[in-house]
């Protein structure tokens, strides 16, 4: 009586599962080995149970060094592919951007007035309706331009305004004080306080006296004044006169 097959399927009894496993565990390590002693091949097998327990076996002395082998084979051809797509799709968006570049050109030189013959109707109205929009959006940006200047200077002119008042307002005060000084010195009042005034030589003039007012005063000329003349006194006295 033959062996029937096996479904493939999870083993649900734990223990099972478990002696499933270790069987087809030893069964697939002794074919990797007769597979590397027989066919020289270079075999490298890894296997982790389901609670992360590692099996491995490996044909050469090294697994690493198989590993690298394998990686290098294996991305070394996934990384030529990959450069490939990317070389493909790089130039793909090389001719999109070459076949915009041509498209620019070609409006640029219609919108100066180049190359309109192939244009249809149509085609000149959109030229000529996007030339006024841009006529409109250049003269909108002329216009507010022209306005933020106007309204910078204006703000200058103000300043300048205010300043020359400010300047105006001190010039006028240093006048008031100058000549309010000035007018003081006319007037003699800058004299310093631990000083007296100076007096003018107008003021120590000698009095006119009238002689009519002095007592005993009687009018003779110079003769009489000579030949009246009483004898002087030996003595040097002078008897005066009596009332």
């Amino acid at each position: 009586m033959g062996r029937g097959k096996v479904e493939l399927k999870r083993i649900e009894n734990k223990i099972n599962r478990q002696v499933t496993f270790a069987k087809r565990r030893n069964g697939l390590l002794k074919k990797a080995y007769e597979l590397s002693v027989l066919c020289d091949a270079e075999v490298a097998l890894i296997v982790f149970s389901n609670r992360g327990k590692l099996f491995e076996f490996c044909s050469s002395s090294n697994m690493l060094k198989t590993l690298e082998k394998y990686q290098k084979c294996s991305y070394s051809a996934l990384e030529t592919t990959q450069q490939t797509k990317e070389t493909e799709n790089n130039y793909q968006e090389y001719l999109k951007l070459k076949a915009r570049v041509e498209v620019l050109q070609l409006s640029q030189r219609n919108l100066l007035g180049e190359d309109l013959g192939p244009l249809s109707t149509k085609e000149l109205e959109q030229l000529e309706n996007q030339l006024e929009m841009s006529l409109r959006h250049i003269r909108s940006t002329k216009t507010q331009f022209m306005l933020d200047q106007l309204s910078d200077l204006k703000r200058k002119e103000q300043m300048l305004l205010e300043s020359n008042r400010a300047l105006k307002e001190q010039l006028e005060e240093c006048g008031a004080e100058s000549r309010l000084q000035l007018s003081w010195e006319n007037n003699g009042q800058t004299i310093p306080y631990d000083r007296e005034p100076a007096q003018s030589e107008s003021f120590f003039q000698p009095l006119q006296c009238d002689y009519t007012l002095q007592i005993g005063y009687r009018p003779f000329c110079q003769e009489e004044m000579s030949i009246a003349a009483p004898p002087q006194n030996v003595s040097g006295f002078f008897p005066g006169w009596m009332v």
